[in-house]
């Protein structure tokens, strides 16, 4: 009898965890992050690529070097991007002498545009996420959303895999103004 009921009770429990909620075809098909940040000494960074391409907006972004520079890879689908939206916009607008930018992947323009409207994100999103195959073997976008830090010198300093949190991104942010 006891056997029965360890059997039952497993039961429920796995099939509980199955995700018998609503949700968008996308949104079953990424890897989220916890939110782990990696720092990466000054001496051991390596170049980050060059960031520019379109964006919602239809103009043509390049980024400008000798700045602090947060790259957001984010989706209008993704929980985890839509809980950090309204911390990355208040960060954005706390440190202007960091560009902030987002990188759109496997999303539609105009579910990007509504994401983009609702947090009322001011910075440049690009639509082109190829740009992120080009970070590859250095400390690369690994799941959704994915924060990485360049330095002023366009070197890959950090990377957050999954949401932000203020404090870490914040903190990771002043290191860099300070060096």
């Amino acid at each position: 009898m006891k056997r029965i009921t360890l059997v039952i009770a497993l039961t429920l429990t796995l099939t509980s965890c199955a995700g018998g909620g609503i949700s968008t075809p996308n949104e079953d098909k990424f890897i989220s992050g916890n939110g782990a940040v990696v720092f990466i000494a000054k001496g051991d960074r390596k170049a980050a690529p060059e960031i520019s391409g379109p964006t919602l907006d239809g103009a043509t972004f390049i980024a400008k070097n000798k700045k602090i520079t947060v790259v957001n890879v984010w989706a209008s689908w993704c929980s985890p991007c839509r809980a950090e939206a309204p911390a990355l916009e208040v960060l954005a607008n706390r440190y202007p002498e960091a560009q902030f930018i987002g990188i759109l992947t496997r999303d539609n323009l105009s579910s990007a545009n509504a994401f983009v409207k609702r947090f009322g994100i001011s910075y440049p999103t690009l639509t082109d996420d190829a740009i992120l195959l080009k970070f590859r073997g250095e400390l690369s976008p690994n799941a959704i959303p994915t924060t990485l830090v360049l330095d002023k010198e366009n070197r890959i300093a950090a990377r957050i895999s999954g949401e932000i949190t203020v404090l870490a991104l914040e903190n990771l942010i002043k290191k860099l103004l300070a060096e």
